[in-house]
């Protein structure tokens, strides 16, 4: 077995017993990134001197007995949302090209302490308005699985460079899918944990009542372990829980013998992918075989949750992206006579088109005479949206759904179709408006040898009993040992 298709703590393993280096470990996954990601590109930009660096700190660290945690000397990559000080962070966008971070997102200094090289950031959908990775301007990422599909959006990057062995873990973010649904078109265990239960500080916003940080590994015990690292309460998050997280693999092999596993009849819908349902039903059957019981459960305000979504980010989408003017930071029109033009030119040069799509549906669903139409109703229904959940989650322990309708389509299919995009995130968003976790699980692959996900949806800051949930599956099916052939 090649040395980069370890899992993140079979590395670790090997580190701690001094078989290999993290140096040696992060020179491999150099090597990869040279061997495969002009076919990828999955990376925006690589931090080579900083990675070798921490490797090495790392190495010694471990040759004195004292490593920083569990998964000190681990390569891993970040998603280009995350302030990373020193290295340019552009968010996927023209409008912060050039610009450098003075200091580093708070998940971001958890995983330096913690001892892991960061090897570069990440393309993505630009300010993570995306479902395939075409929004970001430097490009589309590649699926590695088959190279004219898309990875998924809009942490596609950070799928691509886990799924084509280029680093060991990464981070994304979750919006309305934007980690699940890339997971699950890559064959990975991707995780949104629950809003609040990691620390906002320093991701760059899109839906600051929407967005969440969560981690994309290949095995369930990988994400258990990258989520105790960045699980922290934050002063300098005003909506971090002043929660402490639980040992997260310490149930991890329980498994799932009396449990009551919810099944929404809203998450099966006509048009689906048919590989995807009779996948997703087998992996259902598995859990009744594993000792679950599956109980029929409705989520009747599911049919307006995209809607709801697609009013209520795209409004904080307005206020947020306020602040790229060209007065500060990132790239300013310099041939702009005034004030007010250059407002204008920045932004109109800076933006991308599904930004501007997004900012001017939101500045429309705020402005006086709409607010109460659109905004206000919208906020009414993501509460009967979450009340929904809390009424399922009365019966049940978790709900089980497909990830996403589809498998990976093809890049360019669906890219001058906006509704057709955001349908793509159907299964996952309504997640995002009640503040659940929620978790990606590789379940089997269509018959064309695509991978399908599964989606544990679970109560609030219970990541650890859907990690459990996942890892039952897991543990008695091969599918997470499958890699793309690239």
């Amino acid at each position: 077995m090649e040395l980069t298709e370890l899992s993140m703590l079979e590395l670790a393993a090997k580190l701690a017993a001094g078989e290999v280096s993290s140096v040696e470990a992060t020179r491999a996954c150099l090597a990869r990134v040279a061997q495969v990601d002009g076919q990828v590109k999955a990376f925006l930009r690589l931090d080579e001197k900083g990675a070798l660096a921490a490797a090495e700190a790392s190495d010694a660290r471990r040759k004195a007995g004292n490593p920083a945690s569990p998964l000190d000397g681990v390569p891993i990559g970040l998603k280009d949302i995350f302030l990373t000080e020193g290295v340019e962070t552009t968010c996927g966008s023209r409008i912060l090209q050039g610009f450098v971070p003075p200091y580093d997102a708070t998940v971001v200094r958890l995983l330096k302490e913690a001892g892991l090289p960061v090897l570069g950031k990440l393309n993505m959908d630009e300010f993570a308005m995306g479902s395939s990775n075409e929004g970001s301007a430097y490009g589309p990422t590649h699926n590695p699985w088959r190279l004219d599909r898309t990875p998924g959006g809009s942490s596609g990057g950070s799928a691509a460079a886990v799924a084509a062995r280029e680093v060991f873990g990464a981070l994304g973010t979750d919006t309305g899918g934007s980690i699940r649904q890339p997971a699950a078109f890559t064959n990975l265990v991707g995780l949104k944990p629950t809003y609040g239960r990691v620390s906002r500080y320093g991701v760059i916003a899109y839906a600051s009542s929407l967005d969440q940080v969560g981690p994309m590994t290949r095995t369930v015990a990988d994400t258990a372990e990258l989520l105790q690292l960045i699980a922290r309460h934050d002063p300098l998050d005003s909506t971090s829980a002043p929660t402490e997280a639980p040992d997260y693999r310490a149930d991890l092999e329980s498994g799932v013998r009396g449990m009551r596993l919810g099944v929404p009849r809203e998450y099966f819908i006509n048009g689906m992918d048919p590989d995807v349902e009779s996948t997703v039903r087998e992996a259902m059957k598995a859990y009744e075989r594993l000792g679950a019981t599956l109980v029929d459960v409705s989520l009747p305000h599911t049919k307006y949750a995209l809607a709801t979504y697609y009013l209520l980010a795209p409004a904080e989408a307005s206020s947020n992206l306020a602040r790229y003017d060209g007065v500060r930071y990132g790239v300013r029109a310099k041939d702009a006579r005034g004030l007010r033009e250059m407002y204008g030119q920045t932004r109109e040069r800076g933006f991308g088109a599904e930004v501007k799509r997004r900012i001017m549906l939101g500045t429309y669903a705020l402005s006086a005479g709409y607010y109460d139409a659109y905004y206000v109703h919208a906020q009414k229904v993501r509460t009967l949206i979450r009340e929904d959940f809390s009424r399922a989650f009365a019966q049940v322990d978790a709900i089980l759904s497909p990830t996403s309708p589809v498998v990976a389509f093809k890049l360019g299919d669906k890219v001058d179709d906006p509704l057709a995009m955001y349908l793509m995130d159907v299964f996952t968003l309504p997640c995002n408006l009640a503040g659940l976790p929620g978790l990606s699980l590789p379940c089997g692959f269509t018959k064309k040898s695509m991978p399908i996900g599964l989606q544990i949806l679970g109560k609030p800051f219970d990541e650890a009993r859907l990690l459990r949930i996942a890892r039952a599956f897991e543990r008695e099916h091969d599918f997470h040992r499958r890699f793309a052939p690239l």
